[in-house]
């Protein structure tokens, strides 16, 4: 089974094949939720995507600026209209931030379900989970989790090779399944729950993503309600008591404990202080797992906001096993 957590030759990696030569893909790039701040990194972004052999069309709006939005509402709507319409192989959104949770109201699902219907993927993470969420639960329809234009396609160094051989993998029509190498863990407690050795969930429905945005959409009609299914997580500048205080909210609403399984991907740049003695994100991953007897919680997953990323489709049916410390999330046989 491919690890995911260390670079590798993504040519051996069965998981996040290459794509195959062929017609140049077409990738629309819109901007629904923040400003784009650093135009640098974005033009790089478009560069290295046209290097690569892709017909970029860029949003009429992708640099608009309207405070700390991309444009006032109606315009990002439009924008996010105009990337469903536009026949793309792949919508592509610049940047996350926030924003789009204002305009989920006027989102024409019907015509994005279409779009998806004739083969445009959505793709992008941090604010465009909801987004993502609001499309699952009123269409059903599977968007991508993955990378940004900006901060993954326009680093200043060279992008991941990991998310690129995914992102390539997406476009060839060649995504099976990802697999990672969990984490040794340090509990905080000798008789903290460790993580299932072996685990086999041969059908579920696959969602998620920011938690701070999930968390936002409880109780409204944006919320998937997903029972039996297998929820990833991640989360950037949260402390662990605040990715503990979500999670609870998440426990109380009943939602985590009608999933089989919960997966804990990257939760970076944060910093804990003298104050928290000992407690740490570790010590949430535990209580966790003790509130929780049913589900099972797995961590490590390669996706947040970081560079090493994989591409998940939310919304899809899948397969999870685990094996040791070997984790597997295997779409490519279902339906």
């Amino acid at each position: 089974m491919p690890s995911h957590d260390h670079p590798h030759d993504a040519s051996d990696c069965p998981h996040c094949a290459t794509a195959p030569a062929g017609r140049p893909r077409r990738i629309y790039v819109y901007s629904p939720s923040g400003a784009v701040r650093d135009k640098a990194a974005f033009r790089r972004g478009v560069a290295r995507l046209q290097a690569l052999g892709h017909e970029v069309e860029v949003d009429a709006d992708a640099l608009a600026s309207h405070t700390r939005f991309a444009g006032d509402d109606a315009t990002r709507l439009a924008a996010l209209h105009r990337a469903a319409a536009s026949g793309a192989d792949l919508a592509l959104v610049s940047r996350g931030g926030y924003g789009l949770t204002r305009i989920l109201p006027g989102i024409r699902y019907k015509a994005v379900a279409k779009a998806i219907e004739k083969g445009t993927h959505f793709v992008g993470l941090s604010d465009f989970t909801a987004f993502q969420a609001a499309v699952q639960a009123k269409t059903g329809a599977t968007t991508w989790a993955g990378p940004l234009l900006g901060a993954d396609w326009g680093c200043e160094g060279e992008p991941d090779d990991i998310m690129a051989a995914c992102f390539d993998d997406l476009l060839g029509g060649h995504g099976e399944g990802t697999g990672w190498r969990i984490p040794r863990e340090r509990p905080t407690a000798p008789e903290a729950p460790a993580q299932p050795a072996d685990l086999y969930v041969p059908k579920a429905t696959l969602w998620g993503g920011n938690l701070s945005v999930l968390v936002s959409l409880l109780g409204t009609p944006y919320f998937p309600e997903v029972r039996g299914g297998v929820l990833f997580l991640e989360d950037v500048n949260e402390h662990p008591y605040r990715i503990e205080r979500m999670l609870t909210q998440l426990l109380h609403a009943g939602v985590l404990a009608r999933q089989k399984a919960v997966l804990l991907g990257q939760f970076s740049d944060f910093k804990l202080s003298p104050h928290d003695k000992g407690y740490k994100l570790q010590t949430v991953v535990d209580w966790l797992r003790g509130q929780l007897k049913k589900t099972a919680v797995l961590t490590g997953l390669p996706f947040g906001h970081e560079p090493t990323k994989v591409l998940l489709p939310v919304g899809a049916q899948v397969s999870l096993s685990v094996e040791g410390r070997d984790a597997l999330v295997y779409w490519g046989h279902q339906d």
